[in-house]
């Protein structure tokens, strides 16, 4: 097969990939805004679930949640209930454009947490990644309207929240390599959702609107929860089948691009040269950290 054949097998997908997650934060703050917190977190993971379940059991694979139901269930904790729910406390206050580049960080805690926790002790490249990374963070926190104002609805918690939302994407990283090695994709897809209903249930229920949402509300909440997670699962577990893990996962660099020119052209929000630079100094770090190239001074002779 040829290089051209090869790239065409997975490039559409990766980019639909791309746009559908970038889209989230856009879908996510249009619920968000008058759901809340709790209930756009529950009812996006339960919306998920409703699509996931039937596929579990066409595809033969409800007996494998059954088997490996406690680290799956968790790993919904982890990696979809916390992170979900800080990033609809998150987009009440900052814009989804400055949300996705933020979500960019994931990869950096995956590495800081892979150092910290399997031993994955990193060399000077990825060491100067995870530097210049937190160094872009800093940057964008210190440029925003306000800085890191800690006061009620400031920009402070809203960033702490989404970088919570990373912190715990390195974590079900690290726990899926150590307690869900082996399992079907589909089986962990869909118990992960069914965990993160699980535990967002009471709050989704206790803090629902008294308010009546409207049908824009619920337009971005059915499509957050069934293609923006749901159906994102099944296409981020076929790309996976066809061009591997580490390739699938840079999609991580393609989210904050449609993020941004949808959160423009939908919300009129507005992208500024300090979002900009400090975004390419954010992927610069992700990208050394996560030793997807190494700078060719480096290279041994």
């Amino acid at each position: 097969m040829t290089a051209a054949l090869r790239w065409q097998r997975w490039l559409p997908e990766f980019v639909l990939l791309g746009m559908i997650w970038g889209s989230s934060f856009v879908f996510m703050r249009m619920a968000a805004q008058q759901f809340g917190t709790w209930t756009t977190a529950w009812l996006r993971v339960s919306i998920a679930l409703v699509v996931l379940f039937p596929l579990l059991w066409l595809n033969g694979h409800a007996g494998e949640l059954k088997k490996h139901w406690k680290p799956i269930l968790g790993m919904g904790v982890i990696n979809s209930a916390i992170p979900f729910s800080c990033y609809a406390f998150a987009l009440m206050y900052i814009s989804t454009g400055m949300s996705s580049i933020l979500n960019a960080t994931s990869p950096l805690f995956g590495a800081l947490i892979a150092w910290v926790w399997l031993g994955e002790r990193p060399g000077r490249t990825r060491a100067l990644g995870l530097l210049l990374g937190f160094v872009g963070v800093a940057l964008l926190a210190a440029g925003m309207p306000g800085g890191l104002s800690m006061k009620a609805g400031g920009n402070g918690w809203a960033i702490l929240a989404c970088l919570l939302a990373t912190t715990c994407y390195g974590l079900g990283t690290a726990f899926s390599q150590k307690h869900l090695k082996g399992i079907a994709p589909m089986a962990t897809a869909t118990g992960s959702q069914l965990g993160a209903c699980v535990a967002l249930l009471l709050p989704g229920i206790y803090y629902w609107p008294s308010t009546p949402p409207d049908g824009m509300a619920w337009l971005g909440l059915l499509v957050a929860g069934a293609m923006c997670t749901g159906l994102a699962y099944l296409l981020y577990f076929r790309l996976i089948a066809k061009t591997g893990a580490a390739r699938t996962l840079s999609v991580t660099y393609l989210i904050p691009l449609f993020a941004n020119l949808i959160g423009v052209l939908l919300l009129g929000e507005l992208i500024t040269w300090t979002m900009v630079v400090c975004a390419v100094v954010i992927l610069l770090g992700t990208a050394l950290a996560n030793g997807l190239f190494k700078p060719a001074l480096w290279q041994p002779r």
